[in-house]
């Protein structure tokens, strides 16, 4: 199984356990902090985007990459829960490896826009929604 596999299954998991209890957005991995809405996890000054995993055969199970400063831990959530924020186009060709593309999807922290008009491009846009955000004061 390769490691993007074997992410996505273990996030699948995860996912349903917390759909299933339906109680929070996310909880970190390591010191348990939970938060409850996604409005919540954004808010969060402790928390940080650092890096973004293609996930080229389902783009929604591609990783966002969050450090997360409380404890010094990573943690991922896929694209497909932060989906809801971005509203703009989604492309329906990919142009990965074509003489357009800059392949800031092959590299995990890179998190610049993509200017082509590629069917990966809306997650780059949502990483700089994460980016861009007014985070909500302590």
């Amino acid at each position: 199984m390769t490691k993007i596999k074997m992410a996505a299954a273990i996030h699948k998991s995860l996912t349903q356990t917390v759909q299933a209890n339906n109680q929070y957005f996310k909880q970190c991995p390591s010191c348990k902090e939970v938060w409850q809405t996604q409005q919540k996890f954004l808010d969060d000054h402790n928390l940080e985007i650092i890096g973004y995993q293609v996930n080229f055969n389902n783009l929604e199970l591609g990783l966002f990459l969050f450090n997360h400063a409380t404890c010094r831990t990573t943690l991922s959530i896929t694209a497909k829960s932060f989906r809801n924020l971005y509203s703009g186009p989604v492309f329906t060709v990919r142009k990965t490896f074509g003489e357009e593309c800059p392949e800031y999807c092959l590299k995990k922290s890179v998190l610049d826009p993509c200017p082509v008009h590629c069917e990966c491009a809306y997650v780059r846009e949502i990483i700089q929604i994460i980016r861009n955000r007014e985070k909500v004061p302590v």
